[in-house]
């Protein structure tokens, strides 16, 4: 794949023009007009994003929130409503509070709920996260989409955190974003986004928000990431496998570990008959500390005596990433909306990486947590 860098194209006939904005030339006869439309290096990623989700097509964005925000204004006018999940990322609260579309917030994993407060002929849209951001709920993609198909709402269903683990599209989503700047990516190094799902609702030449509002990826950033997708299999699975042995081990340490491959977690069984087979249960942990400054002393030991890991925001990079999420990416809820969410002051995520071999990180994390204290703070009794 070349990387085209035009932002315009020209048309050998002048009637051809009229015929490309009437729509009946377009991209998939190699037909292009202006780049915040369609641009070839930026299809050919797009095309590859609706392979890995199993949709008919996809629109690659310049960010996460640019991806989220384009769908929502395009499934949603002012006055519309929106059902959401309480645990989703932070700054996705800021929609609803600048656009005059009412949310309605809830516990996903409370069905009752959720199908009490999708309306008939009122709710546009019920969003979630397949796997909750930084609690590692998981979401029943199956039952929620017929809870919300039954009531002629669509449903979009952020897959940032299970590329590969999951496949909403393939379990009833209508739609489903990625933050491409997370695993898909790997590397840390580009901000991007992709929105998977119905040609007739990505491509709208004239009516489209993704085609109207400019959230366009650049060709150049387009062309790297693709060079990606081949890899991102082999990567996913050992950012699961490692994920899966470390939280088995902080468990047998005593350690308040969440993670949806341990059979305590709640819906541990629930992903297990979800998931696409061999792809284990996720690439992140969260790790309980009751609070902020019981959570920094840890980091700071992991980060700065062993070089476990990196605090940092962000996932799905080669190297482990912590953050402390209540008081980094979900500081912009209040205290009300983060106990709603079931975010705790102490609650760390580590997004775990793959370098080095999986003794040498783990012997990392036993050297800094020897140069701790034992306290209660990070050892429960078994």
């Amino acid at each position: 794949m070349s990387i085209e860098a035009s932002a315009t194209f020209t048309v050998m006939e002048p009637e051809t023009m009229r015929r490309m904005f009437t729509g009946e030339l377009g991209p998939d006869r190699d037909f292009f007009i202006y780049s915040r439309h369609f641009n070839p290096t930026v299809l050919n990623l797009g095309r590859q994003m609706a392979a890995l989700e199993g949709t008919e097509a996809a629109y690659c964005t310049a960010s996460g929130m640019a991806a989220i925000s384009s769908v929502m204004l395009q499934l949603c006018s002012s006055g519309g409503h929106v059902v959401a999940s309480a645990t989703l990322y932070g700054v996705t609260h800021f929609l609803p509070r600048i656009c005059n579309i009412t949310t309605t917030f809830v516990d996903i994993t409370d069905h009752e709920a959720v199908k009490n407060a999708i309306v008939q002929g009122r709710t546009n849209v019920l969003f979630f996260e397949s796997m909750s951001n930084p609690t590692l709920t998981v979401a029943n993609i199956p039952e929620l989409s017929k809870l919300a198909h039954d009531k002629g709402a669509m449903v979009v269903v952020d897959n940032t955190f299970s590329p590969m683990v999951l496949s909403p599209a393939r379990l009833g989503a209508d739609i489903v974003v990625h933050s491409i700047s997370k695993f898909i990516s790997g590397g840390a190094d580009v901000i991007a986004a992709a929105v998977c799902g119905p040609a007739s609702l990505l491509m709208d030449l004239h009516q489209g928000a993704l085609m109207l509002l400019g959230p366009t990826m650049n060709a150049k950033v387009a062309f790297e990431l693709s060079e990606r997708i081949p890899h991102l299999g082999l990567r996913m699975m050992e950012h699961c496998r490692r994920a899966l042995e470390y939280a088995t081990k902080m468990k047998k340490l005593g350690v308040r570990v969440v993670y949806p491959g341990l059979e305590d977690h709640p819906q541990h069984h629930l992903l297990k008959s979800m998931a696409n087979k061999g792809y284990g249960f996720g690439g992140l942990l969260c790790v309980d500390m009751e609070s902020e400054e019981k959570a920094n002393r840890p980091m700071h030991h992991l980060q700065n005596s062993s070089q476990f890991g990196l605090i940092a925001v962000s996932l799905g990079y080669y190297e482990t990433l912590m953050s402390c999420s209540g008081s980094s990416t979900s500081s912009e809820l209040n205290s009300e909306e983060k106990a709603l969410a079931g975010i705790l002051p102490g609650l760390v995520r580590m997004s775990i990486g793959y370098t080095g071999t999986l003794e040498q990180k783990w012997s990392q994390f036993e050297r800094a947590i020897s140069r701790m204290e034992v306290d209660s703070t990070l050892f429960s009794k078994n």
